[in-house]
């Protein structure tokens, strides 16, 4: 019987994902990317606090403002499992006081091009929605 490698294991184990398939490891991760919060924080930190720059990196207060209606636990929450998954980087100058940023990762940013999208395709297609949503409550009324 022949053995594998670790690394060739891994490399198995990932041809292997299916999020299809209830056990795969890719379904937390769409269910964490599929989040609104992480979605708008993505765009975010991929635009900059007035969301029509460059990715730079932001204050958790500069998040705050931009993200109206998340709360201060939501956005730590969202923050940290960003953080966690590789996608946002923390950083913590010594300053009086001390000044935290965050601020996308290269896979980060491989994401955000993505969720862009996303965000721009809902707001462009909100009226259809809207729309699709009356013509729906209509026939099922």
């Amino acid at each position: 019987m022949a053995t594998i490698t670790a690394a060739a294991k891994r490399a198995q184990e990932k041809s292997d994902y299916n999020a299809f398939l209830d056990v795969c490891p890719s379904r937390k991760l769409l269910d964490r990317i599929s989040d609104k919060w992480v979605t708008l924080v993505l765009a975010a930190l991929g635009s900059g606090p007035d969301c029509d720059g460059g990715p730079r990196p932001l204050r958790f207060s500069e998040l705050s403002r931009v993200l109206a209606g998340v709360s201060q636990k939501m956005l730590t929450q969202t923050l940290r499992s960003l953080e966690r998954d590789g996608l946002v980087t923390r950083t913590v100058t010594p300053t009086v006081p001390v000044t935290v940023t965050y601020e996308l990762t290269d896979l980060g940013l491989s994401l955000y091009g993505l969720t862009r999208g996303i965000k721009a395709w809902a707001e462009q297609h909100m009226d259809d929605v809207f729309a699709g949503r009356a013509a729906y409550d209509s026939r099922s009324a």
